[in-house]
């Protein structure tokens, strides 16, 4: 078991597809969840994906309620990405049950799916800053769960 990554209803194919071809490159088995605000194909993720989707491990949920059920019966633990949280990311102790989700690039993820979380993290950045991009953030947070769940001993 490892760390994975969940979309919930992600709005650009680009983000998507680089967030795929990160899972592909790292092992990392990815969740989208839908609606998604793009025709989801291989086609509209080309783009940020080039040709590593063949690679990438991904199951398609076709509602919140889908995924939350199967994350529960799988006993994964959500971890929510948030400009909404004060707990920074990098204080967080990390563990290979855990599922990080990132939000709709327009608008998170609604109150009652942050209140389903396990855990809410933010990146902490310069205060008069909004946000990142939801595939850099995305990194940023992997990154750091695949180091602390020792993750990168597997790979060469």
């Amino acid at each position: 078991m490892t760390v994975e990554l969940a979309l919930y209803q992600p709005d650009i194919a680009q983000n998507t597809g680089t967030l795929l071809r990160l899972g592909a490159c790292l092992g990392v088995h990815v969740h989208i969840v839908h609606p998604t605000g793009f025709a989801f194909s291989a086609r509209t993720l080309k783009r940020g994906a080039l040709d590593y989707l063949e690679h990438a491990s991904y199951t398609e949920h076709d509602s919140y309620a889908h995924f939350d059920a199967w994350r529960r019966a799988a006993g994964r633990r959500l971890v929510l990405l948030t400009t909404k949280s004060s707990s920074s990311a990098y204080a967080a102790a990390y563990t290979a049950r855990d599922v990080l989700m990132l939000g709709r690039e327009s608008a998170g993820v609604p109150d009652e799916v942050a209140a389903d979380a396990d855990l809410r993290i933010r990146i902490p950045m310069r205060q008069q800053m909004r946000s990142l991009n939801v595939a850099v953030a995305g990194s940023l947070v992997l990154g750091e769960a695949l180091r602390q769940t020792n993750a990168f001993s597997e790979l060469t």
